[in-house]
């Protein structure tokens, strides 16, 4: 099942997607609701499918990435936040803000929370995840470097892409995930590759904070993250999801 958010007809709507079609739901994807109407996909004006009060990150989670940033393999999850005024949807820009000269991709899976979920184990995580989307986790390097820290790198708004949509039938374990600018590959591996799995990480953040319905959890990026320019165009592609398109300004 593929769960999106989109405009229509003035408003804000949430639906149920196919090939083909929407069809329109009567309240938020984590609530009971009704169908109500049908909107062809193409016409669809496609929002960032979730809106959450917190996006919660993953450092250094692809064993491949930690080497090529010159860490150990971690102990346990390093997490950061993202705000959340970083969220735009798929076919957005990506804005680069005055004054920043370098600004990279970071290709991620997206876990999106579908319950309130506090202190759960790995294996009751599996029950709280709504489902995944793709994500880019733009970053401003220089910030970055110079703060030490990475609030102010990572915050800035536009630099948390999401979607097309929420995909509830995907093992986010194993699949692939890949990001190409202007339609050159840039990154590519499986999620196999993460050092804590996905459920791993909802449970270890669940022990620091309370996950409420909609809010993000993004797992980490793999190697080869690079630059992007005003004009490029950057893909991020996950396996049984689709892909996430957005262009830099």
């Amino acid at each position: 099942m593929r769960v999106v958010r989109l405009f229509h007809e003035q408003d804000v709507r949430y639906g149920l997607a196919d090939v083909s079609t929407v069809t329109l739901i009567s309240d938020e994807p984590f609530s009971a609701w009704e169908p109500e109407g049908i909107v062809p996909l193409p016409h669809a004006q496609l929002l960032a499918p979730t809106v959450p009060t917190k996006i919660v990150c993953a450092g250094l989670n692809y064993r491949a990435h930690a080497t090529e940033m010159g860490h150990d393999l971690l102990d346990e999850p390093v997490i950061f936040l993202k705000p959340p005024t970083s969220v735009t949807g798929h076919g957005a820009e990506i804005r680069i803000p005055e004054g920043v000269e370098t600004v990279d991709y970071e290709a991620e899976l997206a876990l999106v929370i579908g319950r309130r979920t506090h202190n759960v184990t790995p294996e009751q995580a599996r029950t709280c995840v709504l489902g995944c989307t793709c994500a880019n986790d733009v970053t401003s390097r220089a910030h970055q470097r110079k703060d030490g820290q990475w609030t102010r790198a990572k915050g800035f708004d536009s630099f948390c892409p999401l979607g097309p949509w929420v995909e509830t039938d995907i093992d986010p374990c194993d699949t692939t995930l890949e990001s190409y600018v202007n339609g050159e590959l840039r990154q590519s591996t499986s999620t196999s590759d993460m050092i804590f799995d996905p459920y791993e990480l909802v449970s270890f953040v669940s022990h620091v904070m309370t996950l409420l319905p909609g809010d993000v959890v993004l797992t980490g990026t793999p190697s080869g993250v690079g630059p992007m320019r005003a004009g490029d165009v950057v893909e991020i592609k996950v396996g049984g999801i689709g892909s996430l398109v957005n262009r830099v300004v």
